[in-house]
């Protein structure tokens, strides 16, 4: 009886530890809702792409504009679903939003996304449009391993696969929108799905 206590007080002690090193917070919910904002922008984007008239070689300036507002509306969406389901969790477990985890979180994963983001706008500004999906995939694979040491282990994962995936995506440049749509709607559905499950186990 007194080696099932010890035990039990060793789980609550490894318990009390993660919730003050890392944000649990994160719901699967999130990252189910993020992949279906990013399909959606994806479908935007193939219509502009392939259905008005695309050139493998030449996008004019005014296609290039219309997927970066596509891709600025696409993540504020996905940002915003994602802030909802993840505040719905904390208010269940009765937990702080904003904590010093959180703040942990959002700065490892800030650092790799504005870099990225930065450099991926530069090129695209100067013509290199075919980078744009790799970049933003590898960048945020980075974002998301270099912020799984402060919260669920599942970042680490996906993070990795979205940085393959935007190395393969960069042997082939022409097929970036499809391994974009991979990466930030079908992984983040898949991971999102997982994560809802595994909670509830």
């Amino acid at each position: 009886m007194k080696e099932q206590e010890y035990i039990n007080d060793l789980k609550e002690i490894k318990d009390i530890m993660n919730r003050s090193s890392r944000f649990l917070s994160l719901s699967g919910l999130s990252g189910i809702s993020a992949g279906f904002c990013a399909l959606v922008g994806a479908y935007f984007a193939y219509d502009i792409l392939y259905n008005i008239g695309y050139d493998r070689t030449i996008i004019g300036q005014k296609k290039i504009d219309a997927l970066v507002v596509i891709g600025i509306v696409t993540l504020l969406a996905a940002l915003g679903s994602a802030l909802f389901f993840t505040f719905r969790e904390a208010k269940k477990n009765g937990r702080t939003l904003w904590d010093l985890q959180a703040k942990r979180l959002l700065i490892n994963m800030m650092i790799p996304l504005v870099a990225g983001g930065v450099l991926t706008l530069s090129l695209v500004e100067k013509g290199f449009i075919g980078l744009a999906a790799p970049l933003t995939l590898i960048f945020y694979g980075l974002a998301l391993v270099n912020a799984s040491k402060y919260s669920v282990s599942e970042l680490r994962g996906m993070g990795i696969l979205e940085i393959i995936l935007g190395l393969l995506a960069t042997q082939f440049i022409g097929y970036g929108l499809w391994f974009w749509t991979i990466g930030f709607g079908v992984l983040h559905i898949v991971y999102g799905t997982y994560m809802y499950f595994n909670a509830k186990k």
